[in-house]
């Protein structure tokens, strides 16, 4: 039969190592299954036999804010690239935007070089808005010559 001394003495490093978010066996989630993990224990003796132990767990892990630390570097790792992932939907927005507007160029040019194309006259033509929703290409005035 295992010494009790020697299984609390491994549950309470392991709540060290956990609490401090230095796990060596563990995820380091503050859990009891990993504590029991970080222990080298079965889990039914933190749940029967030594209980103590547990709700001292519990209590303490509790105070850590609901992250442990082990995992306190990736949610600040999170929080940048949530920020950063904001920022590239807003800047694709825009660009999409941009794009839409090239297209209406691009669209209007072809008509005028169509339309160009097709005129005997070839009346230069001008741009009155550079406005996508207002751009129209018109005829210039003709001059008397």
């Amino acid at each position: 039969m295992p010494d009790p001394e020697a299984e609390r003495a491994a549950i309470s490093a392991a709540m060290g190592r956990l609490l401090n978010g230095t796990p060596q066996r563990s995820t380091g989630a503050l859990s009891m299954l990993q504590l029991a993990n970080e222990a080298g224990v079965k889990r039914w003796l933190l749940t029967h036999k030594h209980t103590d132990l547990a709700e001292e767990f519990r209590r303490r892990a509790r105070h850590a804010d609901g992250v442990p630390p082990a995992f306190s570097g990736m949610e600040r790792r999170l929080r940048d690239l949530e920020q950063a992932n904001i920022a590239l939907r807003k800047q694709n927005s825009q660009l999409c935007t941009q794009v839409g507007t090239y297209a209406g160029v691009v669209r209007e040019l072809h008509n005028a070089l169509r339309r160009l194309n097709t005129d005997s006259t070839r009346v230069p033509l001008t741009m009155v808005s550079a406005d996508p929703a207002r751009s129209r290409l018109r005829r210039a005035p003709l001059r008397d010559r």
